[in-house]
Formats: C-alpha cells, structure tokens, sequence
C-alpha cells in the first residue's frame, strides 16, 4: 500500500496509488519546455485538473481521450473537456468532496485566475486535498498566500505540493508562511523555473523551510519519484 509522486517539470504531476494513475494538470514535453516526458508516454485513470490555464491543461483532452481517464475539474472546466468530445468527466466545486476508487478528494480553494485556452471561462481555480491509505497529500495548484490555508491544514497533511515561483503564484516567502499555516510533514515545490519570469534559487528556498519550519523540504527532479 503507497502512494508514489511523480514530478514531470512546472506544475504536472502523476500519482501512483496502489495501482492507480492519477495526473494533475498535463503540461507534457512538446508544450512544456520544463518536461522531458510526451504526453503519449503517459498513463492516466484520472485526472486533476486545477484550473483552466495553459500551462495546466494543454494536453488533458489528448491523454483523456488515449486513456479514457475520468478528468475531475470544476463544473466549467468539465464541461469544456466535454464538449471537445470526453464525455468522461466528474464535476466538483470549492468544499466539496466525493469517494473515488482510489480514495477521497476535496476541492479546495486557491486564489488565482482560469480562463480557459480558447478565452472561455474556466471557472474559479482550486487545489485538493486527496485522502487515501490514511495519507493525506494537499495540491495546492496556482494560488496566493491566504490564511484559510491554516483551514486546509487542519486534514492532518502528510505531503504538500506548493508552487513557489513568484509572478503567477506565491514565490518563496510567502510559501514558506503558507507552510506555518498547512503544517504538513513535508513539501515539494512546483511551478518554478519553467521560464524567465518563475525562475528562484530553489535550494535557497529549501534552506529558508529548513530554518523556518518543522517541514521537510523535498526537491524533485523532472521525472524523480518520491514515495510516501
């Protein structure tokens, strides 16, 4: 019984449950200058989609359609996915939660935007919280700081995914005092360094969340794994 988590570069994940393939925001190699991995080298029996932007969605409707995976988004976000022909798609909306195969997932709230590629709307963006095998692993997706984070924390986190870029999203001050809030056992950042603009010193952040926190900093490289 593990859950496996699997960095393919900027904010693209792939999560491995006790057999289960879950994807969060697919942003592959040929879109995504920060992943050395094609989209079509991927499986998927789910994915989690945060919100509507570029970088996060690019290539959703391409790995759903190869894997039939059930893509769980906002009700907007489902219904664009829907109407380029995956029908197989979960709404959810911020504070909700509902019991998959693979273990129970709540959407939580992250402030940013999510207009879609195509301009359409997208939505309020979010983050989940996935619960499975008595873990409990917190996806932040594209957010500010905001305090109701110390809300979130409350589910006990076993491994947070923090982006700490700057610009887009929080950079490494303010995701340091994001972690005073969530207290998770540890942490692993994304969404940095995939272009000019999120570039940081991200061992440099890993030193401050040593010094300034009881959390355990995790520095992945593009396609390491880490087991929890």
């Amino acid at each position: 019984m593990s859950i496996s988590v699997t960095w393919h570069g900027h904010a693209t994940f792939s999560l491995n449950i006790n057999g289960t393939h879950i994807v969060v925001d697919p942003f592959f190699a040929g879109n995504n200058p920060a992943a050395k991995t094609a989209v079509d080298a991927v499986d998927a029996d789910f994915i989690l989609q945060t919100h509507g932007h570029g970088d996060h969605i690019a290539d959703t409707v391409a790995l759903a359609k190869r894997t039939g995976a059930t893509v769980i988004a906002n009700f907007e976000i489902c219904n664009w996915i829907a109407a380029k022909g995956h029908e197989k798609v979960h709404a959810m909306n911020t504070g909700g939660g509902y019991n998959f195969p693979f273990g129970r997932v709540k959407m939580t709230a992250a402030l940013h935007s999510s207009g879609l590629p195509d301009g359409s709307y997208g939505g309020d963006p979010g983050g989940y919280l996935l619960m499975a095998d008595g873990k409990t692993v917190y996806i932040a997706g594209d957010t500010a700081l905001f305090s109701d984070m110390s809300l979130i924390g409350r589910a006990g986190i076993d491994l947070a995914i923090l982006p700490v870029g700057d610009n887009f999203t929080m950079g490494p001050e303010d995701s340091v005092l994001a972690l005073d809030y969530l207290k998770p056992q540890m942490v692993v950042p994304c969404h940095y360094n995939t272009w000019p603009p999120i570039a940081i010193d991200v061992n440099a952040w890993a030193e401050s969340v040593k010094q300034e926190t009881a959390v355990t900093p995790i520095i992945l490289q593009v396609d390491e794994t880490y087991t929890l």
